[in-house]
C-alpha cells in the first residue's frame, strides 16, 4: 500500500513537472513581451477595440495600447512631442496626412521617419447627412449642393429658405479643419465647388476667404473628430444640428443610434464629387526599436487579412481588399435599408488634398475671423 502511494506521488510529481515545462514553453516570457502603441483617428476606435482582444490572443507576446485623436492632431502632437506616451504606429484617416508629417520631420532631420512605406487599412468617403424634413427643404431634388448650404448659412434661419418658422436657426456642422481630416476635406470640396477647381492661389481668392469666414462664424466650436461630431449631432437632434459632413463609415455605423435617439433617422447624401479617405498606417522610427517594429508589422498584417477587413465593413468602412463583397458580409450596414446608402454610388471620386493644400486650408481657417 505504501509502495502504491509512493508510486502515485511520483507520477503526480512527474505530471506537474511536465505541465510546468509546457507552461514555460508557451507562456509569454517576461521581458520579451512587446508593447505596440497605436494612435488612430477616432473613426476607427470601435473596430480597433474589438480587434485588439483577438490579436492579443493570437500573439500573446504582443500587447496593444490604443490611443485616439483627430487625424491632424495625430501629426501635430507627434511632431511637437506633446504626447505623454511614445507612439509606435500612426493611423490618420488620410494617407496624405502622413506625407505632411514626413515633410515636416524631414525639414528638421533628413532621415525617413517611417520603418516601411505606409500601408492602407480601410477606405471611406465624405458624405452629407440631414434630418429628413430639413433635407427635403434644402435639397428638394435629393442631391447635396454646397451652394444650398452657403445660401442657408447666409439666410441664417429656416423660414427664409422655405422651412418651418419653428425650426429656428440653420445649423451646419463640420469638424475643426486644424484637427480633423473630414473638416479639411469638407473645405477642400467646398472650395472646388465654388471655383471649379483648386490651384496654388485658390485660398487667396476673396470669395473663398469670405466663404471660410462665413463657415467659421456659423460652425460654433467645431468638434475635434468625425465620430465625436456625429455622436453630438445625434444627441442634439434637429433645431441644434441640421446638416453635417461626415465619413460614410460612421454615418452607416451610427444610423441605428439616430433612430433610437431621435425617432427618425437621418438621411445620407452622397457628395458629387466626393473624396475618398484611406486610413493609412505608418510605423514610426522615433523611440521604436526594430523588435517593436516587427511586432507592429504583425498587427498591420492582421488588420489587412480578409477576416479583419470584414469586421471593418461591419463598421461601415470599405475594405482595401477589393475581393470582399460589401453585401455578403454578415451584419453589413449595406443590408440594413439605410436611407440614401448605396454600395456603388454614381459619383466622381477625387484624390485627397495634398500636403500643401492641407496646410493652406489650415492657415486660412486660422486667419479668418
Amino acid at each position: 500500500m505504501v509502495k502504491k502511494n509512493l508510486k502515485s506521488q511520483r507520477y503526480a510529481t512527474s505530471v506537474a513537472i511536465i505541465i510546468a515545462a509546457l507552461g514555460v514553453t508557451y507562456a509569454p516570457i517576461p521581458g520579451l513581451k512587446k508593447t505596440v502603441v497605436i494612435v488612430s483617428g477616432t473613426e476607427l476606435q470601435e473596430p480597433l477595440q474589438q480587434l485588439e482582444t483577438k490579436f492579443e490572443q493570437i500573439n500573446p507576446n504582443i500587447k496593444l495600447e490604443l490611443k485616439f485623436q483627430g487625424s491632424q492632431d495625430i501629426v501635430n502632437q507627434f511632431v511637437d512631442q506633446k504626447n505623454d506616451f511614445k507612439p509606435t504606429v500612426l493611423i490618420p484617416a488620410n494617407g496624405e496626412i502622413l506625407t505632411e508629417l514626413s515633410d515636416r520631420l524631414r525639414a528638421t532631420n533628413n532621415t525617413d521617419p517611417f520603418y516601411d512605406s505606409p500601408r492602407p487599412i480601410a477606405k471611406t468617403i465624405l458624405v452629407g447627412i440631414a434630418w429628413p424634413e430639413r433635407g427635403k427643404v434644402l435639397f428638394p431634388d435629393g442631391r447635396f449642393q454646397w451652394q444650398k448650404i452657403e445660401q442657408a448659412m447666409q439666410a441664417a434661419n429656416w423660414e427664409k429658405i422655405g422651412g418651418s418658422s419653428n425650426w429656428g436657426s440653420f445649423d451646419f456642422v463640420t469638424t475643426d479643419p486644424t484637427r480633423s481630416n473630414s473638416g479639411q476635406v469638407t473645405l477642400d470640396l467646398w472650395t472646388q465647388s465654388k471655383l471649379g477647381g483648386i490651384n496654388k492661389d485658390s485660398f487667396n481668392n476673396p470669395s473663398v476667404q469670405s466663404l471660410f469666414n462665413l463657415i467659421k462664424k456659423s460652425v460654433y466650436q467645431p468638434p475635434r473628430s468625425t465620430d465625436i461630431l456625429l455622436q453630438e449631432f445625434i444627441t442634439r437632434g434637429a433645431n441644434d444640428a441640421d446638416v453635417a459632413t461626415v465619413y460614410e463609415s460612421v454615418a452607416l455605423y451610427r444610423w441605428q443610434q439616430s433612430t433610437a435617439n431621435q425617432g427618425k433617422p437621418y438621411q445620407i447624401y452622397y457628395l458629387n464629387p466626393s473624396i475618398e479617405s484611406t486610413a493609412t498606417a505608418a510605423i514610426v522610427r522615433r523611440d521604436v526599436d526594430s523588435k517593436t517594429a516587427d511586432a507592429a508589422r504583425k498587427f498591420l498584417d492582421f488588420l489587412t487579412q480578409p477576416e479583419q477587413q470584414a469586421v471593418l465593413v461591419q463598421y461601415g468602412f470599405r475594405p482595401v481588399n477589393n475581393t470582399i463583397n460589401l453585401k455578403a458580409v454578415p451584419r453589413s450596414p449595406w443590408n440594413q435599408n439605410i436611407p440614401g446608402a448605396e454600395v456603388k454610388p454614381s459619383i466622381q471620386t477625387l484624390p485627397p488634398p495634398d500636403a500643401a493644400t492641407l496646410q493652406e486650408i489650415q492657415r486660412l481657417w486660422e486667419r479668418v475671423n
